[in-house]
């Protein structure tokens, strides 16, 4: 049992929310700034509000209660997912669901929420947008080689298709740039300290410093690479079952996916990277694993230096 008055799920969509209190039961509000209000009225002192992260649905929600003094949770919505497949419901409704994350966070101690500031927000949309038109620009590269292979029958989808990967090009510059500005202006020091380190790209630590702000919100480099989803799994029972350890891809994808890169460089380039994954590969492991454990160091190796304030030492994070 959790320590707070009431405890209330929320199950949000595009147009409404479905809220269960442990004590009211079920309500149903606007997913707008007056709904917002009207479920502020109704919650107790001392409540704890729990959600899952559903992509943009439940961002304003929790900001706004956040700023308004309540207790928020953003829950992982496989947690919750495997929680109501644990209890075997044969119901399932936007009603039953917020009622299941309602007893989720009963039974559960959940994270609570931090709500983003001003510029985490912003550079939050940027790498989404950024994301976004990196994929639109390999389709556009991928079809012009295929118009090329063509021999161009239409020079007019080919001018098309040119003057868009033009565009794309200017639109992804734009966003590095207002990227790159926006974390300097708030984290410069921290930027230097994790760009210091070798095999740690621009891009991967201006994403770093945006997602963890600024390394506040994790008390130990084990959380972050749980965060990551680069933390083993293993799976063994009894003397038949042996699965191969698996990271647990439970996580930020992209950050984990940023890591995996910035992996390939860190094998040549950093000292204590480098001697870790030729000991992993020498022992007979694949080199998949040995670049895996190669991003997991780098992801402490970056945890340590922005905490210490100290930048990449060889000598010193060789021992980390």
């Amino acid at each position: 049992m959790n320590k707070y008055k009431e405890t209330f799920g929320i199950d949000i969509s595009k147009d409404v929310f479905d809220c269960y209190g442990s004590k009211v039961g079920h309500l149903q509000f606007k997913n707008n700034a007056a709904g917002f209000k009207k479920f502020l009225k109704v919650l107790p002192k001392d409540s704890l509000v729990v959600m899952e992260a559903t992509g943009y649905y439940h961002y304003l929600l929790a900001q706004f209660l956040y700023k308004k003094g309540v207790t928020v949770s953003v829950v992982n919505p496989l947690s919750v997912k495997r929680f109501i497949q644990m209890r075997l419901a044969k119901v399932k409704t936007d009603r039953s669901d917020a009622k299941a994350i309602c007893e989720y966070g009963q039974i559960n101690e959940v994270p609570l929420y931090n709500a983003l500031t001003d510029v985490q927000s912003e550079c939050l949309q940027l790498f989404r947008l950024l994301d976004s038109y990196i994929k639109k620009r390999t389709a556009t590269k991928n079809k012009l080689h295929g118009e090329e292979v063509l021999g161009m029958p239409s020079k007019h989808v080919y001018s098309s298709l040119k003057r868009n990967l033009k565009h794309l090009e200017k639109e992804i510059a734009g966003i590095d740039q207002k990227l790159l500005s926006l974390v300097k202006a708030d984290q410069q020091s921290q930027l230097t300290l994790l760009t210091s380190i070798p095999g740690i790209g621009l891009k991967t630590a201006l994403f770093l410093i945006v997602i963890t702000d600024g390394f506040q919100k994790f008390e130990n480099a084990s959380q972050l690479c749980s965060y990551a989803g680069i933390t083993p799994t293993i799976r063994e029972s009894g003397s038949s079952v042996r699965g191969r350890s698996r990271i647990s891809k439970v996580g930020n994808r992209k950050l984990r996916n940023l890591l995996f890169l910035c992996a390939f460089n860190a094998c040549k380039c950093n000292k204590a990277c480098r001697a870790l994954y030729e000991r992993i590969v020498n022992k007979g492991k694949s080199k998949k694993l040995a670049l895996i454990a190669v991003a997991n160091k780098l992801l402490k190796q970056a945890f340590a230096i922005a905490k210490s304030g100290r930048p990449y030492d060889e000598t010193y994070v060789s021992v980390i």
